[in-house]
């Protein structure tokens, strides 16, 4: 069996690292497989490119600024992350593709495969496997829906959109994507239950094979170390909690909780079981030059971490990991945190329930709920017993997300087309 993946970049990206940890699993166990993108950033990544040469290549990045910059005058702002889905490569013409048996999609906007290049794909009749790594292949061009029903029916009145109309652009990319997937033979995998239904919800999705896999991450990669020994390390005083926290700008990615996880900070102050005092806060990720908000414990910036076992080594230096996302569909930083056996605080939404169970390895506040949010910081970090709780994050990633589980899944899956 022959499988080819499809994903925009190569490792850019949660999208892009699970479509290169999934074909290192499948080509473990024997399976040949094999990754093919629009455009690479990192050469020694193993993954092909879609073009053979100059012209090729300036087709790909003149595509990629398309679709990132054309849509912007009809949006109301930049915080919904919107596909045109008009511009394709045409990727059927490949020899990865042509020889596969299996066409395995993931994240393929940026100009990758728009409705053309789909039904190129449908007219090689290939069985085609599509993984979702966000909500756009169901919906009419957003990528976060929030709690935005449109996409069960066809979209338009889209509140994302200047001008929301029921024949809006929104409706029109709808209609473009029913047409274009009315010959594909897909099946869709839900990296989380939440995804998976949907999918099952969807008007594009609804009444096709729908499969709820999850993402794999490398164990031996994330796994737990000496917590006190990575402190000193890393230039962490080892005598005092460490809250870890991932930071995005909210212009950009609203969806990541930026707001929430600040107000989140603030609210530890009116707890009175945390000693702010013996208790550091540290973030990781990229847009935290600009940020000078005064916060009620002393904080640092690592900024963006690109090497996993300095990344590894954050993960065991912290007490509580805490992620305040409001839609996330299969978080890899609460697997990752949690394979390192730190636990994890976050909001009960989408897909989180997957990956953190609540009182076992982590604790959950309701949406949007910032008290709730501190309130379960501070029961981790005041956990009577955070051995317990730290071998059991360990132990259910291994149970859920372990390469060897997570190929076999699909390998079934496969099979069974």
């Amino acid at each position: 069996m022959k499988v080819v993946h499809l994903n925009t970049y190569d490792g850019n990206g949660g999208a892009g690292r699970a479509a290169l940890r999934l074909n290192k699993a499948l080509n473990e166990t024997g399976i040949e497989s094999s990754v093919l993108s629009l455009y690479s950033f990192n050469p020694s990544s193993g993954a092909a490119v879609a073009y053979h040469n100059l012209p090729g290549k300036i087709r790909a990045v003149a595509n990629i600024f398309a679709e990132r910059f054309l849509v912007r005058p009809f949006l109301k702002n930049r915080e919904v992350p919107f596909s045109l889905n008009s511009f394709g490569f045409p990727i059927h013409k490949h020899p990865l593709v042509r020889d596969a048996d299996v066409v395995h999609l993931h994240w393929i906007n940026h100009g990758y495969l728009a409705d053309r290049q789909l039904k190129q794909l449908a007219a090689l009749n290939k069985k085609i496997v599509w993984t979702l790594h966000d909500s756009n292949p169901v919906t009419g061009g957003c990528h976060v829906k929030y709690d935005c029903q449109r996409f069960k029916e066809s979209c338009g009145n889209c509140p994302v959109l200047i001008d929301p109309a029921p024949g809006d652009l929104s409706h029109r990319v709808w209609r473009r994507k029913a047409d274009s997937y009315r010959d594909l033979n897909i099946t869709f995998v839900g990296p989380s239950t939440w995804m998976s239904e949907t999918v099952r919800r969807s008007s594009l999705g609804a009444g096709r094979r729908t499969e709820a896999i999850p993402n794999s991450l490398e164990m031996n990669i994330f796994k737990p170390l000496d917590k006190r020994g990575c402190k000193v390390e890393l230039g962490l005083d080892p005598d005092k909690k460490l809250i870890l926290a991932g930071f995005m700008p909210s212009q950009f990615s609203r969806h990541k909780g930026l707001p929430e996880l600040i107000s989140t900070i603030r609210n530890l102050e009116k707890l009175e079981d945390i000693n702010l005092g013996n208790t550091e806060l540290c973030f990781f990720g990229a847009g935290g030059e600009d940020f000078n908000e005064e916060l009620p414990l002393r904080y640092r910036f690592t900024g963006v971490i690109k090497n996993d076992e300095l990344l590894v080594k954050y993960y065991n230096a912290a007490d509580v990991f805490v992620l305040s996302s409001l839609d996330e569909n299969l978080p890899y930083t609460a697997m990752e945190s949690l394979a390192c056996g730190t636990p994890v605080a976050a909001f009960d939404t989408c897909g989180v329930s997957d990956v953190v169970r609540h009182e076992a390895n982590g604790y959950m506040a309701p949406l949007y709920d910032t008290m709730g949010l501190a309130e379960a910081i501070g029961k981790i970090l005041n956990h009577p017993d955070p051995a317990a709780l730290s071998a059991y994050a360990r132990e259910y990633t291994l149970g859920h997300f372990s390469p060897e589980i997570v190929a076999s899944r699909h390998i079934q899956l496969y099979h069974s087309l």
